[in-house]
């Protein structure tokens, strides 16, 4: 928790500047929606449209088992590793940067094409399927980005100074990795709640949907 507070107390223009990315990517991904052409967004209304029925239906997705967590977990752990490994290396900080930004864009496109289709019923949709988890994944992620980026551009500065001897690196390492693995559990209950609210609260309101229609 000591490692975590640094982070979050000294790091805050790295968390401001991947804030910022992550935001870009937002806005981005939900102009990516207007560049669609009409084919490409029927095709896609008419997806959303089977999915919001068969939700509706029969809960769709929505029968909670243990490979469906699994397969949510997995997913943003394979994320957050991803930046961890880029974090181990000099030329991974790029890596980071678009990773952060990268999100945001999934996130935005997600958001904006739900939006755009089903006006305010899609904000609402999004709300109760997007956002919930998204607000633990997402400073998750962030946290992550930053220790990465720290641990990286301390490398850089250890190579070109030379200040710190080899047997130097083992404990930043264990720190980096040790607070990668506690933000990991986090990961691990918000796909719990993905897993197992997040598809109650969708049936709640794909009626809304379902019986609107695309606008």
């Amino acid at each position: 928790m000591q490692l975590l507070r640094h982070t979050l107390v000294h790091r805050m223009p790295l968390y401001v500047f991947l804030g910022v990315l992550f935001l870009v990517g937002v806005v981005f991904g939900a102009l990516m929606v207007n560049a669609l052409t009409l084919e490409q967004q029927q095709e896609l209304g008419r997806y959303l449209n089977n999915f919001f029925v068969s939700v509706g239906q029969d809960g769709g997705a929505a029968d909670p088992t243990l490979t469906k967590f699994w397969e949510i977990a997995s997913l943003h752990l394979k994320w957050a590793a991803l930046i961890w490994i880029c974090g181990l290396s000099v030329i991974g900080l790029p890596g980071i940067l678009v990773l952060n930004f990268l999100k945001g864009v999934l996130i935005g496109f997600s958001v904006g094409f739900v939006v755009g289709q089903y006006s305010w019923r899609g904000l609402l949709f999004a709300l109760v399927s997007v956002a919930p988890h998204n607000v633990v994944v997402i400073p998750v992620l962030l946290v992550c980005s930053v220790a990465a980026m720290t641990f990286s551009i301390q490398m850089i500065k250890d190579r070109m100074l030379l200040t710190r001897r080899p047997s130097g690196f083992v404990k930043p390492f264990v720190s980096y990795a040790g607070l990668t693995a506690v933000l990991m559990l986090l990961l691990l209950g918000s796909a719990s709640f993905e897993t197992w609210v997040t598809p109650v609260m969708m049936r709640w309101v794909t009626p809304l949907l379902t019986s609107a229609g695309a606008v």
